[in-house]
């Protein structure tokens, strides 16, 4: 009987097991929190050190959430154990996020404890739910818990060091972390994890990620909407927010348009859906994420320093943070479709030739023609796609506006 309630926490193959449920939802909403106190931590500070500190920040704030987001894939977040889970990893989510700002400072041992908790206790959870149902995954959740284990010493032991000692250790501990998949969680006696071992939903990963994805837009939009409220007074404010609110237009439109869609039939279709979603999703959308947050920073220096002229360090957030996020669509699109998207490319060279106007234009200035850029983008691939729709398959095919990826490349190289 006791081997039957275990199982039953897995997720069951039905159509409703895909969809996101309203505990995952609910779960993500502490991570707005989160990222609004990474924007507003590195809009105070965009010094080189703060810069690398937000940095590794943004990387455990993502790390623990696509964890999370993978288990809550297999399991049943309608079942009460699988929902306390998430409402625990709620609470303890919130005061990570409380503990952010000062993870360098006097909260590095109170921020490296509730991350490592986190991270083992779910994983923790997820051997013990399939401890009696499927014996690949078990030994898959035994060694990703093991290797967790080691991160985790180097998060404590980085959170009781000075504040080099705890770049270097919270950077290795994140080394750790971050090439475990691409080492199958290998673990000396038993091996590797075998390819292809857990029951991934692609389709559920996919809505999973738009969904963060669009927490990640509005957090934007909630940061550039206070700091107008700020500087209201300013002859400048009220055309710099309409720049920086259709600039938040334009990345969901390039985003939602092609890409995310593109990415949910692929992550479905696939006969490997495991290693597709480790491309698609885990990596993947890593730089989209950190791309809007460092948008949303440029977007608070141009509110408030908008006549001020602008400088490398301000245009490493307003013109970088586009370009990360046109980066990282790059990737999910070639990833998706074997084909790299032209209009993005030539995004990323107008925002590299933008900083030649740094040194002789304010921050709107730079602001709009980031702004500029990214309507650019999303104008030119929405032609090139309509035209080619609008031709016969064959036709259509010569006229396609991205560049093709051989067929023999292998996704697996491409994270």
């Amino acid at each position: 009987m006791a081997s039957n309630q275990k199982s039953d926490w897995i997720r069951k193959a039905d159509a409703d097991q895909t969809r996101a449920s309203f505990p995952e939802l609910f779960f993500d909403l502490v991570f707005v929190f989160a990222l609004i106190q990474l924007a507003h931590k590195l809009a105070s500070d965009f010094s080189a050190t703060a810069i690398i500190e937000a940095i590794l920040l943004i990387l455990a704030v993502w790390w623990v959430w696509i964890h999370t987001t993978w288990v809550t894939n297999l399991l049943d977040t309608e079942k009460e154990p699988v929902r306390l889970l998430l409402f625990g990893l709620m609470f303890a989510g919130v005061l990570l996020a409380i503990a952010l700002p000062e993870a360098f400072g006097d909260q590095g041992l109170v921020f490296a404890a509730i991350y490592s908790g986190m991270q083992i206790c779910r994983s923790v959870f997820t051997l013990y739910a399939f401890r009696h149902s499927d014996r690949r995954s078990f030994l898959t959740f035994l060694r990703i818990t093991l290797w967790m284990l080691l991160s985790s010493a180097f998060w404590l032991a980085g959170g009781l060091m000075a504040l080099e000692g705890r770049l270097v250790l919270w950077t290795l501990a994140l080394l750790v972390e971050y090439a475990s998949p691409a080492l199958r969680y290998y673990v000396p006696f038993l091996g590797r994890s075998p390819d292809e071992t857990l029951d991934v939903s692609g389709a559920h990963m996919a809505e999973r990620c738009a969904l963060f994805v669009i927490i990640c837009l509005g957090e934007t939009i909630l940061t550039t909407g206070r700091n107008a409220t700020e500087h209201m007074t300013d002859d400048m404010t009220f055309a710099v927010f309409c720049s920086a609110f259709l600039s938040t237009g334009f990345m969901w439109w390039i985003y939602f348009h092609h890409g995310q869609e593109k990415a949910a039939s692929k992550a479905e279709a696939t006969s490997r859906p495991e290693t597709v979603a480790l491309n698609l999703f885990t990596y993947g959308h890593l730089p989209v994420v950190a791309g809007i947050i460092l948008t949303a920073v440029g977007e608070d220096f141009s509110l408030s320093h908008a006549e001020e002229p602008s400088s490398l360090k301000h245009a490493l957030a307003m013109l970088g943070g586009p370009a990360l996020f046109l980066g990282g669509n790059i990737w999910i699109k070639a990833v998706a479709t074997r084909q790299f998207p032209v209009s993005h490319i030539a995004g990323l060279v107008l925002l590299a030739v933008a900083v030649l106007i740094v040194p002789v234009a304010p921050n709107y200035v730079v602001q709009a023609v980031a702004t500029a850029v990214l309507f650019i983008v999303a104008l030119w691939e929405y032609l090139a796609l309509r035209r080619v729709s609008a031709q016969p398959e064959d036709v259509g095919a010569e006229l396609n506006p991205h560049l093709r990826i051989p067929e023999c490349a292998d996704l697996a190289r491409m994270r």
